[in-house]
C-alpha cells in the first residue's frame, strides 16, 4: 500500500526550558547586577515558576521548581531564622533564591550563603534596586508562552500520527516519520529489551544496536543525556517501550514526542487485528529477508540480529527452510526444544529458520530431531524441511539461507518428496536442484521450449500432465495409469501421442532424459 498522506507539517520546537542560568541572564535582571553568592554548580536546574514571597515559612507555599524572591526583610537580624528559611526551600525543592540588598540585607548574609552552599541550592543577590514584578512578568509570560506551545506541537503531533494510522501506514512509517522529528534513532523493544522495530540514520542506528547489550541492561537510564522512554501497553499490561536514542533537543519535547508516538504505536497495534503479524514476528521477517537477499551486507546485519535476542557469539548457524508449515507453531517448536533461533515466513508458504547453537551441539542431528518432532506434532508426513549445511562464520549465513531455500524450492511440489528423508540437503534434491539454479538462463529456457514445443500449448496441457508423471515414476507405465485412473491402453495412446508431438521416442534413455531435464526446466520457471 501507498501512502501519499504527508507525514506532518513544519511543527515549531518548544524553546528550551527556562534554567536558573538563562534567568539571571535577562536583560531585565542584569539591571540589577546579579552575583551568584551560592550553588553555583545548580545554576542549569530548570525554573517552573517565579514566587515573590517574604514569608518566613515560604517553603510549605511551594511545590518545586520555583525562583523565589525576596527582601529578607523578615529574616534581618534572626540567624537561625535566615538557616530555616534556605532550609526549606531545600526541602520545597525550589530552583533558587534571589536576595534583593538594601535595608534588611545591605551584603550578601553570610549565614544565608554558607546554608544555601550546604544544601547545593543557588543563591543570588540583586545589587542594585530591582523591580521584582518585572522580572515575574518576564518569566511567566515566557513560561507561559512555552506550556501554549508544548500543547501545541502535542496535538499537532497527535494528529499526524493518527492520520497516518487511519490512512493505513505501516508500523515502520510510523517510525520513520518519529524518527525523523526526533532527529535520533528510534527503537521499540518487547518486555524481554528484544528490538522489535528500528528507525533513523542507518549508521547511527547500527552504532546504537552495536551498544545494545549494555544499553538494555540500564534499567532506566538518564533523559538528561537523551535516552528518553515511553512505555507501551494498554488495560493494565505493559507489552515494550519505544525509546529516542540520544535526544539533543529539550527534554520536555523529547519527553512529549516519545509520549505521542507512544500512544500511537498501541493504537496502531490495537487496530492491526488478531490476524495481522505481531511485531516480534515483522522483526524477524525483516532481519531475515534482508539476510537472504543480500541486498544488505551480512556484518552490518549482525547488530540488529543481537539485538533481536540472538546469540551470536562463537555459536554454529543452521539455516532451515520449512514447506507448508505454520510460523506460530515452528516458534512453539523452537521453544519447547530450547533451541534460539528466529523464525519468519517467506513467499509461496515457505518459512525461514535460523538456529543458532553452541560450538559443542551437535546441529545435524538437533536438526534431525527437529524436522522429526516437527513431523509427529504437524502430523504431516510430507512436511520438507530442507537445510543447508552449519555455518561458523555469520557472513556465511546469508549464502545458506538461499541455499535451503533453494533446496526447499527443488522439492516443492515433487511427487518424490515422500521418499526424500527428513531433513534434505542439496545433495538430495540431485538433478533437480540443478536445473532450478539454472532456471532463468535463456539458454536452459530455449531447450525446454525447443523439447517440449509440441506440447506447449492448451491443447497439450493434459499430455504434459501425463508425460510429467510418467518421467516421475521412473517410466512406471502401471503407476502412471494408476495415478491418472487411466486404463493401461489408454495410457499407451496418450504416450504415443506425446512421441509424436515431440518427435522422440520415450524407450530410449537418452532421449527419455532429455525430455526429463527439459520439463523439469520448463516447471522450474513456473515455479
Amino acid at each position: 500500500m501507498t501512502i501519499t498522506l504527508e507525514p506532518w507539517g513544519p511543527v515549531e520546537p518548544l524553546e528550551p526550558a527556562l534554567s536558573v542560568r538563562q534567568v539571571l541572564a535577562l536583560e531585565r535582571v542584569l539591571a540589577g547586577e546579579p552575583e551568584v553568592v551560592a550553588g553555583a554548580a545548580q545554576l542549569d536546574r530548570p525554573v517552573r515558576w517565579v514566587h515573590v514571597a517574604e514569608a518566613a515559612d515560604v517553603g510549605v507555599m511551594l511545590s518545586g521548581g520555583e525562583m523565589v524572591l525576596t527582601t529578607g526583610v523578615l529574616l534581618a537580624g534572626d540567624e537561625n531564622a535566615q538557616t530555616e528559611y534556605i532550609q526549606s526551600l531545600h526541602r520545597a525543592e525550589a530552583a533558587a533564591v534571589v536576595l534583593g540588598l538594601g535595608r534588611a540585607f545591605p551584603a550578601p548574609p553570610d549565614v544565608m550563603r554558607r546554608a544555601a552552599e550546604r544544601c547545593g541550592l543557588p543563591m543570588v543577590v540583586l545589587h542594585r534596586p530591582f523591580p521584582f514584578a518585572e522580572l515575574t512578568e518576564e518569566v511567566q509570560s515566557r513560561l507561559v508562552r512555552r506550556k501554549f506551545a508544548a500543547v501545541s506541537l502535542s496535538e499537532a503531533v497527535r494528529t499526524a500520527l493518527t492520520g497516518l494510522i487511519t490512512a493505513g501506514a505501516p508500523l515502520q512509517l510510523l517510525l520513520d516519520v518519529i524518527a525523523q522529528h526526533a532527529a535520533c534513532p528510534v527503537v521499540v523493544t518487547n518486555l524481554a529489551h528484544r528490538v522489535l522495530a528500528t528507525a533513523g540514520e542507518r549508521s547511527a542506528v547500527d552504532d546504537v544496536l552495536r551498544d545494545w547489550e549494555r544499553i538494555a541492561r540500564q534499567a532506566g537510564g538518564s533523559e538528561g543525556d537523551g535516552w528518553i522512554r515511553a512505555e507501551l501497553g494498554g488495560r493494565g499490561e505493559r507489552w515494550g517501550q519505544i525509546m529516542l536514542c540520544g535526544h539533543r533537543g529539550d527534554t520536555a519535547g523529547g519527553r512529549l514526542l516519545a509520549d505521542r508516538a507512544a500512544e500511537a504505536l498501541v493504537l496502531h497495534r490495537m487496530l492491526g487485528g488478531a490476524s495481522a503479524h505481531t511485531w516480534e514476528e515483522q522483526s524477524a521477517q525483516s532481519l531475515l529477508t534482508d539476510l537472504i537477499s543480500g541486498v544488505v551486507p551480512a556484518r552490518q546485519l549482525l547488530p540488529r540480529a543481537r539485538a533481536a535476542g540472538l546469540p551470536v557469539n562463537r555459536r554454529t548457524f543452521v539455516p532451515l527452510v520449512v514447506r507448508d508449515g505454520d510460523p506460530a507453531q515452528l516458534e512453539r517448536m523452537l521453544r519447547l526444544l530450547g533451541m534460539p533461533g528466529l523464525v519468519a515466513e517467506l513467499a509461496d508458504g515457505a518459512t525461514a529458520l535460523l538456529l543458532s547453537l553452541a560450538r559443542d551441539q551437535d546441529a545435524e542431528a538437533l536438526a534431525a530431531h527437529f524436522a522429526a518432532r516437527l513431523r509427529t506434532e504437524s502430523g504431516e508426513s510430507r512436511t520438507v524441511v530442507a537445510a543447508a549445511d552449519p555455518r561458523i562464520v555469520w557472513d556465511d549465513v546469508p549464502a545458506g539461507l538461499r541455499e535451503a531455500q533453494h533446496v526447499a524450492d527443488a522439492v516443492a511440489d515433487s511427487s518424490a518428496a515422500l521418499a526424500l528423508p527428513a531433513v534434505v540437503r542439496l545433495k538430495d534434491v540431485h538433478l533437480r536442484g540443478l536445473v532450478r539454479l539454472l532456471r532463468d538462463d535463456p539458454r536452459v529456457q530455449s531447450f525446454a521450449e525447443r523439447e517440449l514445443d509440441g506440447l506447449l500449448c492448451a491443447a497439450g496441457d493434459d499430455l504434459l500432465a501425463v508425460l510429467r508423471t510418467y518421467l516421475a515414476t521412473g517410466r512406471n507405465k502401471s503407476r502412471t495409469a494408476q495415478l491418472h485412473h487411466v486404463s493401461r491402453p489408454a495410457l499407451y495412446r496418450r504416450l504415443e501421442a506425446i512421441e509424436g508431438r515431440l518427435g522422440v521416442d520415450l524407450d530410449d534413455f537418452e532421449q527419455a532424459a532429455s525430455v526429463h531435464i527439459a520439463l523439469l526446466a520448463h516447471d522450474a520457471q513456473l515455479g
